[in-house]
């Protein structure tokens, strides 16, 4: 399950600048996870904080992307050091961390993904992560393949976005197009002009420092936008979208 993760290459193409496309994973089922993998996109985000998502349901559709060119990416529910230490035991290497607000935030969802000293993350001798004790140096080489992509969702994260940015160890600032809007005011109007506006400040944020920055855009002319600006990490739509939006179309040539 390593090799193709070890060392990390979702991390080292973001960190060489190249523009990776993804897409959210959110029905919780392997088989559905397994199709998108087989679609060919960059990354897919599985999602344990606005899906029907735990430990036990991450574990087969990791399965059922081994092999697939997709790199998973897992969004825990919280920025908690015992969630996340349990996601990076079952195989995860990239993280989207909800709603940081601060650098303290941002460092602290390194540190819990970092082995000491460098971090917190407790020591277990036999996992998924490092093939069960048969990893050759996984101990000294994990510390460096673990990515870190921190969501930046609301007044606060704007805010502080360049201290953000400049933490190390952070690599993608993250933008929450949902919760930003709402928390400025314009609750389901990601489109206004001050929240776009915002949007830039934050990518110009990640820029500054090195950075990588990405957002969710699943209307076309939104992610091409976005990419225009510099976005290199966009996810493009969503499991849940694309079915739900084929099915009633299917449905409706039939009305």
């Amino acid at each position: 399950m390593n090799e193709q993760y070890l060392p990390n290459p979702l991390r080292q193409k973001l960190k060489a600048g190249e523009t990776l496309i993804g897409c959210w994973s959110a029905l919780g089922s392997p088989i559905t996870t397994e199709v998108l993998g087989l679609a060919g996109f960059d990354w897919l985000l599985l999602d344990g904080e606005h899906a029907p998502n735990d430990v036990l349901s991450f574990i087969p559709q990791l399965m059922a992307l081994k092999g697939s060119p997709s790199m998973p990416v897992v969004r825990p529910p919280s920025n908690d050091p015992v969630i996340i230490k349990r996601l990076l035991v079952i195989g995860f290497y990239n993280f989207l961390i909800p709603f940081v607000e601060t650098e303290a935030d941002a460092a602290q969802a390194v540190a819990s993904t970092r082995y000491p000293p460098q971090g917190i993350r407790g020591v277990s001798v036999s996992h998924r992560s490092n093939g069960y004790g048969s990893v050759p140096d996984y101990y000294n080489i994990v510390n460096d393949n673990i990515g870190i992509f921190v969501q930046i969702e609301n007044q606060a994260g704007v805010d502080n976005s360049e201290a953000i940015a400049a933490t190390e160890g952070v690599d993608c600032l993250f933008v929450g197009p949902s919760d930003l809007s709402a928390s400025l005011g314009y609750l389901g109007q990601p489109n206004h002009p001050e929240v776009q506006q915002t949007i830039q400040h934050i990518f110009a944020n990640a820029k500054k420092h090195g950075k990588a920055c990405g957002i969710l855009a699943p209307v076309e002319e939104d992610a091409r936008r976005y990419l225009a600006w510099g976005a290199t990490f966009v996810a493009v739509g969503s499991d849940l979208g694309v079915f739900r939006s084929a099915t009633v179309a299917l449905r409706n040539k039939f009305k």
